[in-house]
């Protein structure tokens, strides 16, 4: 499939320049496997899902703007709102159902060339440990032909419990080699994806240590 740049706009670049230098203030991060993030999509940025502070240190690295997914009441926040819309390029997401229409808008972003982040969890662990993969992401992937990049973060899973004992917790991030589904999985259907799904768990899973690793150690 065709790729386009996607580049960066001067504000999303200042905000990620204010974001890293935060970061150095407030945590120890260890970051590796920075060349493997792409300026160019289709692509699906694959993390595990621990807290909301996952998606800090990805913004602050990528390199090109990521479009996420957001839940629908944060759309008319004064704040909330505003950010989403322009720094995370959301899609705003009906909770509680399969909104097909935030799935065709993330279709389309990637057909369009952009860089999307997707949690495969599909919830939050709070532990650090890997949760059990739901196949939104490989059913984007599937059907978009899209790279996947898979990314493991640990150490934030009590960052806010830790600032307040002035605490600068140790955040790990790892991002791993890309890879895509083979091409029979564009011919899958929604209740034969679990294999795939299971795929990208485990190349999210090496990242992670061992005792983190939940159902794919």
């Amino acid at each position: 499939m065709k790729t386009t740049p996607s580049s960066r706009p001067w504000y999303y670049r200042l905000a990620q320049a204010i974001v890293r230098l935060l970061m150095r203030l407030l945590t120890r991060l260890d970051v590796a496997g920075l060349e493997h993030l792409p300026a160019t999509g289709p692509a699906i940025l694959a993390p595990n899902h621990v807290v909301w502070f996952d998606v800090v240190p990805i913004f602050a690295y990528t390199k090109a703007p990521v479009v996420t997914f957001a839940a629908e009441k944060w759309e008319h926040h004064p704040l909330v709102g505003p950010l989403m819309r322009y720094l995370g390029n959301a899609i705003f997401v009906q909770r509680g159902q399969v909104d097909r229409q935030a799935l065709q808008a993330a279709v389309k972003a990637l057909q369009a060339g952009k860089v999307l982040g997707v949690a495969p969890e599909g919830t939050r662990s709070y532990t650090g440990i890997l949760s059990k993969g739901r196949d939104g992401a490989a059913w984007l992937a599937a059907r978009t032909d899209a790279l996947i990049v898979p990314i493991a973060i640990w150490g934030h899973e009590h960052i806010t419990a830790d600032w307040k004992r002035f605490h600068r917790p140790l955040v790990h991030m790892r991002v791993g080699e890309p890879f895509r589904l083979p091409p029979e999985a564009g011919q899958a259907r929604s209740r034969d994806l679990e294999p795939y799904t299971e795929h990208i768990m485990r190349r999210i899973a090496v990242l992670l240590p061992p005792e983190r690793r939940g159902p794919y150690a």
